[in-house]
């Protein structure tokens, strides 16, 4: 076993990446993380968080995917949820601040009182982020460590497990990854990022979580409760 074949506990996605634990670039991920930690450096989610996406919302059950980048940097935000927060955080991120502003125009959801994602995960939203470490206070300080081809598996996994799957695609990076999802089997909808910096380019009136529950409706599967 290995520091992180021992956070992910939940036996689908378990038995669907074990290999994956066992290649080099997983074991010289692992060696990075563990240096980073030795140096003092901190790593955030809190480490028993790291894969907690997959922990939250197993394979079987995986009907949306979101595409994050990497975890909030800001200590006692992030806890392994792509755009999620911790329920005591305020101000909400301002990314998840604009994804709930959409939400209300499309939906007339209000949803500002908790940026805590778990409800839907628990639905079946796999909440992913590319990278799922980062240090405090550095943005991207974890990219090219091996998270992106671990996740990449993640993606594969679902192409070849499951069948009508939504995956919401926001921004450049996110569309990047997109290259690898079987769209023979599963439904994307691409749009630009929710941050402030490109909101403004079309993000605004994509009607993502409308369009969402209209494909999944018409596929006989339950239609995700947005309100938290």
């Amino acid at each position: 076993m290995s520091l992180l074949s021992d956070l992910l506990t939940e036996e689908s996605w378990r038995r669907v990446l074990a290999e994956e634990f066992t290649k080099p670039y997983m074991q010289e991920l692992e060696a990075f993380l563990t240096q980073e930690q030795a140096l003092g450096k901190q790593i955030l989610p809190p480490q028993p968080q790291w894969l907690e996406a997959l922990n939250r919302t197993p394979l079987h059950q995986v009907k949306v995917v979101i595409l994050g980048q990497d975890p909030y940097p800001t200590a006692g935000h992030a806890h392994g949820l792509c755009f999620s927060v911790q329920p005591e955080v305020k101000p909400l991120p301002k990314s998840l601040l604009n994804i709930y502003k959409e939400l209300q125009g499309d939906c007339g959801i209000d949803n500002f009182h908790s940026g805590n994602l778990l409800p839907w995960a628990a639905q079946g939203v796999l909440l992913l982020n590319a990278v799922l470490t980062v240090e405090e206070k550095r943005t991207h300080a974890h990219q090219g460590q091996g998270w992106e081809q671990f996740t990449d598996a993640v993606i594969q996994a679902i192409n070849h497990h499951c069948s009508h799957v939504v995956f919401l695609l926001w921004g450049a990076h996110a569309q990047q990854k997109g290259k690898i999802i079987d769209r023979e089997k599963h439904h994307v909808l691409q749009s630009p990022h929710p941050s402030p910096l490109s909101a403004y380019r079309g993000f605004w009136g994509s009607k993502p979580f409308s369009r969402v529950n209209s494909y999944l409706t018409g596929k006989e599967k339950m239609p995700i409760v947005w309100q938290l």
